[in-house]
This record gives C-alpha cells, structure tokens and sequence, in this order.
C-alpha cells in the first residue's frame, strides 16, 4: 500500500472511530509559520486537553488526518504537538489568504477524539515575479505632464504582509512612479514629470522593481521600454474609469457581457479605436473572456464556474490606429453568478458490518457525509431518511450525520434494510441525491431449539433387531448458522433400575434413536424418556 493510501485509510479509520467514540466538540487552535524545521512544537497538546502525559501514551494518544503527508506528530513523553514533515503553506493553499490544516487527535480506551485546527502562518519564502521580462510604452512626445500608464503588476505566491506591497522605478528625468495599495494588493502607474523629446531621446529604458512586505523584504524586477513616438496628441478615453457587470456561470460561450464605449478626440485613423484585453501577472482572465477589437463587446470564451472562481478582474486598453498609437486604459469588474448546477453528494461510512439483531438504541452504524460544491444557499443541503426502519439520522456536526439503531432488531424477522438517505439543497430548483445503505442483521442465539411434538409414540414389535432405528426425532432452531445447529441427547429420568442408556441410544447429530437390545413384550410392555 502507498505513502497516501495509508493516509486515506488512517482518515477513513479516524472518520469511522469518530461515530464509534464520545466526540469532544471543542476544537484546539494552534499556529505555526511554514517551513520551520521538523521537530518544532506548535503546542501543548497534553496541557490544553487537561490530560496528563501518562494517560496519552496509556491510552495510546495520535494525530490522525486525511493529508497525503502526516505534518503533525505527538510527542507523548511531554505531551507536546510538533511539525513531523515540511510544511509548503503555497503548496497546501495557493492564493487563499488564511491556511489551515484540520487534524483530530485521538484516544483509546476510552475512545475519545478532539478536533485541532492549525494555521499556518506565511514566511516570505518567495520573491515578487513579473509575467514579461520586459513591458513596452508607446508614448507619444506631445504627451502632457501628469499623463499615467498602468504599470504591470507583479506576482506573489505569499499572502498578506508578505505579498507585494510597494513597486520602485530606476532613477531617470522624465517618469516617477504611484504606488496605490488597496487590500492585500498593490498596483503602479507610471507618471510622465518632464515632457518627452523623441529628437533627443528616442528610446527610454527603465528598471521596475517590486518589493514585499517580509522582512528582510525580497523583491523581483522587470524592464520597461518607453518607445517615444510623434505627434498623435490625443489619447481615448473609456466612457466609464470600471465596469461591472454579472454573468451567470452557466452562460454559453459566445454570450455578450458588455459592450465597452471609448472615444478619441482626434480623427481619421487617430480617432480609429482597437479594444484589447491586458494580461495581467498569472490570471487567466483573458482565456474566459475575448473582446471583440471592432466592437468592443466582451464574450465569454469558456466555460465558467462559480465554484472555480466567482469573480474575474479584466483590464481593458483603447487604442487608436494613429501613427503614433494611444492607448486608454479601464477595469471591467464580472462577478459570475452561481446557479444550482451541483447535485448534494453523500458519502457514507460503515462502522458496523453487519448489526447484531441485540444491538441497543443508539449504536451508531455508519457514517454520513454530505457536500455540495454550490455556494450560497444553493450549497446548503438537509439529509432525510425515506423509509420506515428501525435507525434514525442524527446530525453531529455541520453536514456530517450518524445512522444510529432506533428500535428492536430482530434477524428472524427481517434480515437485512436497505436504508434510503436522501440529501436536499436549498437552491431553486433543489436538487437532490439519494443513497442506500444496506444494513445486514447479524444473529445471536436467542431462540431455544423446540420440538412439533411435544410427545411422540413409538411402536415397535418383540423380538426386532439390536441396532434398528426406532424413530427419528427432529427439532427446529428459528436461529442461523452455529447457533442452529443441533445436538440430542437422552435424559436418563427414569428409575435407577432401569437406565434407559441401556435400551436405547441416539445419534448425536441426526436424532436418531437405535435400539440397544431386542424387546420382549412380556418382560417389557412400554417404557418412557426424554430427548434434549
């Protein structure tokens, strides 16, 4: 078995032992930075449990989760929690602010399991990246002071203090740079101090650097090309600085979603005006969504999903087909719309296979899960039971449930149920899953074995031979397997005189009685036993 599938299979057990054992519902929140060296504690385990260290290893203490590596481990000599494997917090959990890592530690004897979350703090473990080596401005040299161009943004695989925060341009005459900073993001115009002079200066080269906000801070450059062009003195401009617009996920592609309106004061080919789409760092923004250069109109290219991604940020660029091209810039804000295009789905966990018919009210037999990869109210599901049975459906936590034994469980009656568990989301229209669980009843030996007859008359003639088969003798055992299966024996109740051992005897396993000496009538007219 491989590395992951006994993670899956330690997973599975700790899911199945949580519906076995009494579930703690305090959860145990620990941080730890990534890529600390293994070995490194994240907390006292035995300390916030209240559970002394002697108990964690008499009681055989683990950390069970369902990751492909085991990140955590106990030491349980002093009952603290440590890193077992390095921990990549980009590698777990690309461009999602907050990491976490839900594991469950587990006792024996009795069976207990508490719930740990740790989160996993961002170190600056990686620089700032730019998609292009190298960007180029066309620029026109009767661009006015003050003009701004969108500088391209930099890329950072860490979140929060750690991504990129400020962007620096190489000293020069003619441009600074405007940092804007809006969330957790930064941005960059490049802004023209001192008139250009295409005569003098044809070509400008500058350096853009962008810088984190670790410490020390790290930082990733890229070369800028200002291309000084003549004359076309008038830039276009978009009706509107951001659109926003919204568009259902399950849009066809080819559906328009906006229809972009910028104008140029100039005319002929300078008021001639091309749309495009900018990249922007690594988004795929450009792949779902096309422009018409002409129309402008914006299409969707491909499929979407809300689950995927709710929203996309698209810059979009106006430039006219002048001699010396200027380019309009302005952001198009889509929000995708969810729609209830996923069903609930259930996953289901035996515990017990099959249920002892004397199982009490309130064994749990499996596990439940249900999820649903809609958002909204369309991912919020219920979990109901169709049929009339003897197990009800009990909700631990959340979306996770318990089929537990709800009444008497009798296997000389029924079997074996099949149990149909049907889970509903609140989208419109719901849509539902269902699923069978099918419960095998196992027998326990509460049924004593009875005869049809409670007496039996037996005739025989004087004189028969020893060792023929007077009668045969048969009971029934409602019961199945070894606890149906029979014995006879005889009971010797008669007087001590007369042992029935010495008349007759019977076979153990068919129930057949064998005489044990020839009978003569005049001696012996009837005689009694028992069978057992």
């Amino acid at each position: 078995m491989s590395r992951q599938q006994n993670r899956v299979a330690e997973w599975m057990l700790c899911a199945i032992l949580l519906c076995l054992s009494d579930w703690s519902a305090a959860q145990i929140s620990y941080s730890v930075s990534e890529e600390v060296d293994k070995g490194t504690a994240v907390g006292n385990i035995a300390k916030d449990l209240n559970i002394n260290t002697q108990q964690l290893e008499e009681r055989g203490f683990r950390i069970v989760s369902g990751y492909s590596k085991k990140y955590f481990e106990a030491n349980l000599r002093t009952g603290v929690l440590v890193v077992n494997e390095r921990i990549d917090r980009e590698e777990l959990c690309p461009n999602l602010p907050k990491c976490s890592l839900n594991i469950e530690g587990l006792l024996s004897h009795p069976m207990n399991i508490y719930r740990i979350e740790v989160t996993i703090v961002d170190i600056n473990d990686n620089a700032p990246s730019f998609l292009e080596q190298t960007h180029v401005f066309n620029i026109s040299e009767s661009s006015s002071t003050g003009e701004r161009y969108p500088l391209p943004i930099a890329q950072d695989a860490d979140t929060g203090s750690n991504s990129v925060k400020t962007y620096k341009l190489s000293p020069n005459e003619h441009f600074s740079i405007d940092v804007s900073s809006g969330g957790d993001s930064a941005s960059a115009e490049l802004v023209l101090q001192k008139a250009l002079d295409r005569e003098k200066q044809p070509t400008i080269e500058l350096t853009l650097t962008a810088v984190d906000g670790g410490k020390p801070a790290r930082s990733g450059t890229m070369q800028i090309l200002v291309n000084v062009i003549d004359v076309n003195d008038n830039t276009p401009s978009f009706s509107k600085p951001l659109y926003k617009v919204k568009v259902s996920e399950n849009a066809p592609i080819g559906t328009t979603i906006l229809k972009l309106n910028a104008t140029d004061l100039d005319e002929g080919l300078h008021s001639d005006i091309k749309y495009a789409l900018m990249k922007r760092g690594n988004t795929n923004s450009p792949v779902k969504f096309i422009v018409s250069p002409e129309s402008g109109e914006i299409t969707v290219n491909a499929n979407l999903d809300y689950e995927d991604s709710n929203a996309y940020e698209l810059r979009v660029r106006a430039t006219d087909q002048g001699h010396s091209p200027r380019s309009g810039y302005s952001k198009v804000l889509v929000e995708v719309v969810d729609v209830n295009d996923n069903a609930p789905e259930i996953s289901i966990t035996s515990l017990m296979t099959p249920v002892k018919e004397s199982a009490e009210i309130g064994t749990v037999v499996a596990l439940v899960t249900v999820t649903d990869k809609d958002g909204g109210k369309n991912g919020l599901t219920t979990c109901k039971m169709k049929d009339s049975v003897p197990f009800t459906l009990t909700s631990n936590y959340k979306n996770y449930y318990s089929l537990i034994v709800d009444g008497l469980l009798d296997r000389e009656l029924v079997t074996h149920y099949n149990v149909s568990i049907t889970a509903t989301d609140a989208g419109s229209p719901p849509l539902s899953s269902t699923a069978v669980i099918t419960v095998h009843i196992s027998d326990i030996n509460d049924n004593a074995p009875h005869f049809p007859q409670v007496n039996v008359y037996i005739y025989v003639t004087e004189n028969s031979k020893v060792g023929d088969t007077v009668t045969r003798t048969t009971a029934q055992d409602a019961d199945a397997d070894e606890n149906a299966k029979l014995t006879y024996s005889l009971m010797d109740n008669y007087p001590k005189n007369f042992p029935i051992s010495t008349v007759v005897n019977i076979n153990t396993e068919t129930g057949d009685i064998v005489s044990l000496q020839s009978f003569n009538y005049e001696e012996l007219k009837s005689f009694q036993f028992k069978v057992q």
